[in-house]
């Protein structure tokens, strides 16, 4: 029973999310040729202030800010190999930016220490 309420609740946390992406903004790729994506992470979900639909293969920075009251990280990962790229702790009200290069396969993303559902951006153009 307590395997299917986390995984309802990973469902609902997942659905959330992807209701608050679709009116999320649009990415911005500076002159250097990188995309911005900016992270709100709270207790047990993130939230993109962009829309994380459609992203295309290059250089990105993920901008992770630490919105809950207690340590959070963050993990970012190449969907194909499930390398990780970037893994770092963060403070409450810490901000820190994930580099990385998303290949043709996308990555994924979650929280290592308040356990979050792995967040999938793979339709990647």
């Amino acid at each position: 029973m307590k395997a299917l309420i986390l995984k309802l609740t990973a469902v609902f946390v997942l659905a959330t999310s992807l209701v608050v992406s679709a009116f999320a903004g649009t990415p911005h790729t500076r002159d250097d040729g990188v995309t911005v994506i900016n992270l709100d992470e709270f207790n047990g979900y993130f939230e993109a202030k962009e829309t994380v639909a459609g992203l295309k293969a290059g250089k990105y920075e993920f901008v992770v800010t630490n919105k809950a009251d207690k340590l959070v990280g963050f993990q970012i990962q190449s969907i194909d190999d499930k390398k990780t790229l970037d893994m770092f702790p963060l403070e409450p009200g810490e901000t820190k930016i994930a580099k990385v290069t998303v290949g043709k396969d996308g990555v994924r993303f979650r929280c290592p220490i308040n356990p979050t559902p792995w967040y999938d951006l793979d339709v990647i153009k």
